[in-house]
């Protein structure tokens, strides 16, 4: 049976690329549809839940002269951190991966981006910090998942405004624009699904991270939930592969973004511009006002916010 492979956006700097996926034992998740009817939509959402990865398996990276082989790991995620020394203009930039086995080769095109030289990269969190998910309410979120497909999926006001906003902060070309990565606590199960969205809504596009792929209808009623713990360690490379940038990150009240972004700032206190947090509630909630009193007191732009409009002009008044 040949093997399915999934290949997720790439990114680079001055002297590595990080290129990544998953392997797969047939079905990757995006062969499922995501705009059917809500009964056909929550039967494709819970297929996605469903698949089975390849461990051990034989993948090969080419790009240009560079031709580098790995294996996927126990849950068939393959991860290679790649040196190279030829000069790789910035923007976005084709390669191959090839997944080999006893019966088949399969060969797939992926994309990685060198961001362009300026002062300002960008972090997102997904759930509640632009796409309207319910995370507070396990059982509201899972009932949008399972019957709104991805063409009912619902964002914030001005919230892409905002984003496009930031995308071109300090920059005189359009054509040349901010590094942009979206962090999430949802599965690599649902790359697809977000990857549409953001498309459908002209989001910027972005390098994603996700958390582990689940294979089971057990781990789908815990989606986005658990230990946030993967996405302090997620941001922390970011800024680390890319010391030269000054970052924005964008959360909510909802979870543990506040949290995790006070710690980023202590780890980083040259690297973090500003930081957005969105309310979720009909209430601001105190303890995330305290974190943002302490960040604006060690001399980080903060804006705790309603509606992105307000994130739009704290952006256009304090960022340049």
């Amino acid at each position: 049976m040949a093997l399915a492979l999934k290949i997720y956006r790439g990114y680079a700097n001055e002297r590595k690329i990080m290129v990544f996926g998953h392997v797969f034992e047939k079905d990757a998740p995006d062969v499922f549809k995501l705009d059917k009817k809500w009964y056909k939509h929550a039967w494709q959402v819970l297929r996605i839940f469903r698949i089975k990865t390849e461990s051990n398996a034989s993948v090969v990276f080419k790009f240009r002269n560079l031709e580098v082989k790995t294996k996927t790991l126990d849950d068939g995620h393959f991860r290679m951190m790649i040196p190279y020394e030829d000069d790789i203009e910035p923007g976005w930039h084709n390669f191959k991966v090839e997944v080999i086995d006893d019966e088949s080769r399969q060969e797939e095109v992926g994309e990685f981006v060198k961001p362009y030289p300026g002062e300002y990269g960008v972090i997102s969190d997904i759930d509640d910090t632009f796409l309207v998910s319910h995370s507070g309410n396990i059982f509201k979120k899972l009932y949008v998942m399972l019957t709104r497909n991805v063409n009912k999926r619902k964002v914030f006001d001005n919230v892409v405004e905002h984003y496009r906003l930031l995308n071109q902060l300090g920059r005189k070309e359009r054509s040349k624009n901010n590094a942009f990565f979206y962090v999430s606590s949802s599965e690599w199960n649902l790359y697809n699904f977000i990857i549409q969205f953001t498309e459908i809504h002209q989001f910027p596009k972005a390098v994603l991270k996700l958390k582990e792929i689940k294979s089971g209808l057990r781990d789908f009623l815990s989606t986005g939930g658990g230990d946030h713990n993967h996405k302090f360690f997620k941001i922390r490379h970011i800024v680390e592969f890319y010391p030269e940038l000054h970052f924005i990150l964008l959360g909510d009240d909802s979870q543990q973004d506040p949290y995790i972004y006070r710690d980023i700032s202590k780890i980083f206190p040259q690297n973090i511009s500003t930081i957005y947090i969105r309310q979720t509630q009909k209430r601001k909630k105190e303890k995330v006002k305290q974190i943002l009193l302490e960040l604006n007191k060690r001399g980080f732009k903060t804006c705790y916010f309603k509606d992105s409009s307000a994130a739009m002009e704290h952006s256009r008044n304090n960022l340049k």
